[in-house]
């Protein structure tokens, strides 16, 4: 291992499997790897990979024979945290996995697993919580619209639960933090983006415009709000496990949690 070697992968995973091959094949292992858009340190020998898909696909498979599919998903499901600290350890599992004889993703004794499955439990929790928090609001072309800002890029990990749900409706769920969004009609769901300065950008909360929105969704909107409120017990009210279930951070998208119209 040369101590200044400095891999640089384009943060997908076809990217790093692609990483990992070269690794193997040109027997020199990184000390640490790095985005696109980072700066690599001074005074470092930097191998900058271009993926490809044969050389991914040939990883994958061996991939395949040492572990559950369930592994696969924890792996490949990591990258949506986009946390520059996940890439060498996932690197490293995914050598320790391909060269070893069983498979290692029940070795919580190695550090690079343990870190790698508690990244895996934590996207798999914001997709949990994206799934319960998103609210749809109707515009006046019958479009849901609903904008959210998770903490990890799952927003294509929770199409398939709406595409599920709402399977006859159009709607439109836009990741504001990663300016994108995936739009649904007609049982087909498409990658949308908003140019700079759009009206979209405007909606400090996510709520719609008066011209934007349908002209009953307010309405509906405040009927919510009263049934938030009906149901809720104020003897049993506890703040501290309210904000424990349902954290601060996405109150601004929650209909329930935006103050209604002035009567």
């Amino acid at each position: 291992m040369e101590e200044d070697n400095v891999w640089i992968y384009d943060r997908t995973w076809e990217g790093m499997l692609t990483s990992v091959f070269d690794a193997f094949s040109l027997r020199r292992f990184p000390v640490a790897i790095l985005g696109e858009k980072d700066t690599p340190p001074l005074f470092t020998q930097v191998h900058r990979g271009t993926t490809d898909e044969e050389k991914a696909g040939r990883v994958f498979r061996a991939l395949q024979k040492k572990l559950s599919a369930g592994a696969l998903v924890c792996l490949t499901t990591s990258l949506c945290s986009e946390l520059p600290a996940l890439d060498m350890p996932l690197f490293r599992y995914i050598c320790k996995a391909v060269k070893s004889g069983k498979s290692i993703e029940t070795n919580f004794a190695d550090a690079d697993v343990l870190f790698v499955t508690n990244v895996y439990r934590k996207v798999r929790y914001e997709r949990l919580r994206m799934m319960q928090f998103v609210r749809f609001q109707k515009t006046v072309d019958g479009t849901y619209f609903s904008m959210i800002e998770p903490d990890y890029d799952v927003l294509p990990l929770i199409l398939p639960h709406f595409s599920d749900r709402f399977s006859e409706e159009r709607w439109l769920i836009y990741d504001r933090r990663r300016r994108y969004g995936y739009y649904y009609a007609d049982h087909q769901s498409v990658r949308v983006t908003f140019e700079e300065g759009s009206e979209i950008f405007r909606l400090p909360d996510g709520r719609l415009s008066e011209a934007m929105r349908d002209g009953d969704e307010m309405q509906i909107q405040d009927l919510w709000r009263m049934y938030f409120k009906a149901i809720c017990i104020k003897e049993r009210m506890n703040p501290k496990k309210h904000r424990k279930d349902l954290p601060v951070r996405y109150w601004k998208y929650l209909t329930e949690k935006q103050p209604g119209r002035k009567k």
